[in-house]
C-alpha cells in the first residue's frame, strides 16, 4: 500500500465508493439538540460534524470521537450495556440498547428517531450495500439499505420472522437472497436461505450450535458451528468439518478481497471461558480448514480483515498479530498494547480490534485509551486518553 493510499485509508475517503459528501445530523440541529438534552449527553465541541466517527461503549454511554485525530467530540449518556456496530454509511452507527436497536448519526453526534424494538437486539450485518438486523428475543430480522438512514425516518425495509427465537444472524445477498439461521432459544441447528419472496431455497439443519456469519470472496457466506463451518455458494450448503469432534467456530471475519474466512477455535465444550491459542483459516473455495496457532490467546473482539485481505488477530500479548490467510503465516506482530486477559463475564472490557482501510484502532481499557495504527508500517498514528475505559469500539464504514 502507497503513502497516498495510507492516507486515503485515515482519511476514510477510500471508503467511500459512491458517497460524496458526509451527510448532516438527522432532523436538523434543534432536532439534535433535543436528542442529547433527552439522553442526557454532554458536549465537548460544538455540534459540527465528525469526519469519519468513531464510537466506543463505556459502562453508561458512548464516546464519539474524531477519525483522524481521535479527539473526544462527544459523551452521550444511554445507560445499560450498549454495543456498537457499523450501519453501513458515511454518518451512522446501530447501537444495541436493552430495549432494541438503535441509529446513532454518528457524525451529526447525535441519536435519531430510528429504532427497531425488541429484546435482546443481536448481530448486525453488513453486506452488499444492505444491513441486516437480528432481534435474538422475537427472532426478528430487519433488513434496510443504510443510505436510506439519511433521511432521519426509519428506513421502509424487509421484515423476516423466524419460525422461533433464538440467538440467531442474517445476511442478505446481492441477489436478494435472505440467509437466516434455525433454532430455539434451547438448540441451534442450521440456516435457511429465502428468495425475494420469502420461499425457502435451501436449508441445512447439520450445524449444531450455528453462530456468526462472515462472507468471502465471491459471495461465499460461511456461519459457524460447534463441528466446524457451513458454507453456503451458488445455491447450495457445504459443510467442512472440524478436526475435533467438538470444533466450534463462532466468530469469523471476511474479506471480500480474499475467499479465506478468519475464524476463531474453540475445543473445551465444558469450559466456563475457553482462552484458545488457535484459529481457524477456512478456505471457502478449496473447502478445506487450517489451524494455526498464535502462541498467544484473544477474545471474540480481536478478530478483523486487512485491506488486502490479511487476517488480523489481538493477541492477549498486547500485539495485533498480522497473518497471510493462504499460508498461515504471520506476517508481522505489532504491539500496541500491554498484556491482558480475557475476563469471564463477556461483557466486561477487554482490549478491542477494529480495522477501517489501512488504520488498525485498538482500545486498551485499562489505560483509558484508543490508538490508531498503520498497518503497513506499524506505527502509531496517534492515540487519546478518554475519561473512563471503554468496551466496545466501532466506527461508520460506507461500502461494504
Amino acid at each position: 500500500m502507497n503513502k497516498s493510499i495510507r492516507t486515503r485509508a485515515l482519511t476514510g475517503t477510500a471508503l467511500a465508493l459512491a458517497v460524496s459528501t458526509v451527510l448532516s445530523a438527522c432532523g436538523g440541529e434543534e432536532k439534535a439538540s433535543s436528542d442529547a438534552k433527552a439522553e442526557g449527553a454532554q458536549s465537548t465541541k460544538p455540534a459540527t460534524a465528525v469526519k469519519q466517527p468513531l464510537v466506543a461503549s463505556f459502562d453508561g454511554g458512548l464516546y464519539i470521537l474524531d477519525g483522524e485525530s481521535l479527539e473526544l467530540r462527544k459523551t452521550i449518556d444511554l445507560p445499560g450495556f450498549n454495543r456498537v456496530n457499523p450501519a453501513g454509511d458515511e454518518d451512522h452507527v446501530v447501537v444495541s440498547t436493552d430495549a432494541g436497536f438503535r441509529v446513532l448519526d454518528a457524525a451529526g453526534q447525535a441519536l435519531t428517531d430510528i429504532e427497531y424494538k425488541g429484546a435482546k437486539p443481536g448481530h448486525v450485518v453488513r453486506h452488499a450495500g444492505r444491513t441486516a438486523l437480528f432481534t435474538d428475543g422475537t427472532g426478528e430480522v430487519n433488513v434496510f439499505d443504510p443510505a436510506d438512514l439519511s433521511s432521519g425516518k426509519k428506513p421502509k425495509g424487509r421484515t423476516y420472522a423466524s419460525a422461533e427465537a433464538h440467538h440467531g444472524v442474517a445476511i442478505e445477498l446481492a441477489n436478494g437472497e435472505l440467509l437466516s439461521t434455525l433454532g430455539t432459544e434451547e438448540k441451534r441447528t442450521g440456516a435457511l436461505v429465502l428468495d425475494k419472496d420469502d420461499k425457502e431455497l435451501a436449508r441445512n439443519e447439520k450445524c449444531p450450535g450455528v453462530h456468526g456469519e462472515a462472507a468471502a470472496r465471491n459471495e461465499a457466506i460461511g456461519v459457524g458451528c460447534e463441528d466446524g463451518i457451513l458454507i453456503y455458494k451458488d445455491g447450495k450448503f457445504t459443510k467442512v468439518e472440524a478436526p475435533d469432534d467438538y470444533g466450534r467456530i463462532g466468530n469469523q471475519a471476511g474479506s471480500d478481497v480474499s475467499p479465506v474466512l478468519l475464524g476463531d477455535y474453540k475445543t473445551d465444550a465444558e469450559a466456563e471461558l475457553e482462552r484458545p491459542t488457535r484459529i481457524s483459516l477456512i478456505d471457502t473455495e478449496k473447502k478445506k480448514l487450517r489451524l494455526v496457532d498464535l502462541g498467544t490467546s484473544y477474545s471474540f473482539r480481536s478478530l478483523a480483515r486487512g485491506p488486502e485481505g490479511e487476517a488480523l488477530v489481538l493477541g492477549t500479548d498486547g500485539a495485533v498479530h498480522v497473518i497471510d490467510p493462504a499460508s498461515g503465516k504471520t506476517e508481522k506482530k505489532i504491539s500496541v498494547v500491554g498484556t491482558w486477559q480475557e475476563p469471564l463475564d463477556w461483557q466486561q472490557p477487554r482490549p478491542t480490534l477494529f480495522v477501517r482501510g489501512g488504520t488498525a484502532y485498538v482500545s486498551d481499557p485499562n489505560k483509558k485509551a484508543v490508538h490508531a495504527i498503520d498497518l503497513e508500517t506499524g506505527k502509531e498514528i496517534t492515540s487519546v486518553t478518554l475519561p473512563r475505559s471503554t468496551n466496545e469500539l466501532s466506527g461508520v464504514v460506507a461500502g461494504h
